[in-house]
């Protein structure tokens, strides 16, 4: 994980934090593919990071919460780790899970707060949280332990364990497989019911990005400056594009795959073959993870912005500026834009043209990444809260 960036020009960044600059609008469109098919009758699930193993980051089934009604969200209840919150909170069934730096993994109540049960992992919690078939598998960020735990989801017993090195990323559960990647310079595939290991492909050095699964797939990146395309089968590689440190995860969609990089460059490669389709710079880092809807990437940027890209041309639609600069990544939902910033705002914005909907000050760094399920956005703050906001009543 990155020393953050310091800043001494107050002035300027709380000028900066409400200036938008427009070039273009979005075009119209479908919603974001959905990749499950939950009942949208009771509750519609944010399960792991990103939202589902593509990461596309939206959230397709979401109709409470819209342009029009965002502007009253309202905190509904907030809950206190004992050390700050930087995993993406994950929600299944009625239940949001979210991992701490006091090295808990907490489930609570998603409408309450309610606590239900906390797991001790061992270590600082930087991993998001990914549920499925009844279990939640986490991992912590520990040169000790430094096991993936898969626990039961409703009590929190552990399940099985696993060693695969420090754990900063979220895993991906695809077809009956965890995949994760590891500080210990691999990406593992595990049997997602037993733990038993599939396959280890070994990298360069550290993997500081989420896996992303699609069509048979495995895309990951490395601080080793490559992105790798694995067959998810048996781990053989089938293409690496240089790109430049990744920390960003990867997301695909309609044979692209997106990625940030830390040479301040948002790629879009053939998800095939790896060939480059565009890239386009920003001003700084891109550590965020892209979210893509109706034929756009959102991506943040160190350089305190949003922005939004053609998906086809990775032509500039908008750009809007925070305060600070931004590791949370944005999710979609209902055409709108949640993203947090460092300079301790959570922000709504319209995914068409980058407007302000609304926003709500925490007053410390937001690194987590929001969840929007149910007409709930969840996030977790440095400050030790993880947030629920709802519309009021």
């Amino acid at each position: 994980m990155k020393i953050k960036a310091i800043c001494c020009l107050g002035l300027i960044m709380l000028i900066a934090s409400f200036a938008t600059a427009q070039v273009s609008k979005v075009p119209a469109g479908l919603p974001c593919g959905p990749t499950i098919s939950p009942s949208p009758t009771l509750f519609v699930n944010w399960p792991e990071f990103r939202f589902d193993p593509k990461h596309s980051g939206c959230n397709p089934y979401e109709y409470i919460l819209s342009r029009a009604t965002v502007g009253n969200l309202a905190l509904r209840w907030k809950y206190t780790a004992d050390d700050y919150v930087y995993s993406s909170p994950a929600v299944a069934n009625g239940v949001v899970y979210v991992g701490s730096a006091d090295t808990n993994l907490y489930a609570l109540n998603a409408s309450t707060g309610v606590p239900l049960w906390k797991y001790p992992t061992g270590d600082i919690v930087f991993s998001s949280p990914a549920v499925a078939n009844g279990l939640v598998y986490i991992g912590a960020f520990d040169n000790n332990a430094s096991v993936l735990d898969a626990l039961n989801a409703a009590t929190g017993v552990l399940v099985w364990q696993y060693p695969t090195g420090s754990v900063s990323t979220g895993p991906a559960v695809a077809n009956g497989v965890v995949y994760v990647g590891a500080d210990d310079r691999a990406v593992f595939a595990l049997n997602a019911t037993t733990g038993a290991l599939l396959w280890k492909y070994t990298t360069g050095s550290g993997v500081g990005s989420s896996p992303a699964v699609a069509n048979g797939v495995v895309y990951v990146g490395c601080s080793d400056g490559n992105l790798y395309a694995l067959n998810a089968a048996t781990g053989d590689r089938l293409w690496s594009y240089p790109t430049g440190s990744v920390e960003s995860s990867p997301a695909v969609a309609d044979g692209v795959v997106y990625v940030g990089s830390d040479d301040y460059n948002v790629y879009a490669l053939d998800a095939s073959t790896g060939a480059l389709r565009w890239k386009y710079a920003t001003g700084s880092y891109v550590d965020s993870s892209p979210a893509i809807a109706n034929g756009v990437v959102y991506i943040p940027s160190y350089d305190y912005n949003v922005y939004a890209l053609n998906a086809s041309t990775g032509a500039l639609l908008w750009k809007y500026t925070t305060g600070a600069l931004l590791d949370s990544s944005p999710a979609v939902a209902n055409g709108v834009v949640y993203v947090g910033s460092d300079d301790g705002n959570l922000y709504a914005l319209n995914s068409s043209t980058g407007a302000l909907l609304w926003e709500y000050t925490i007053g410390n760094d937001i690194d987590s990444s929001p969840a929007v399920a149910n007409g709930f956005v969840y996030v977790g703050s440095y400050d030790h809260n993880l947030y629920a906001f709802h519309l009021p009543n």
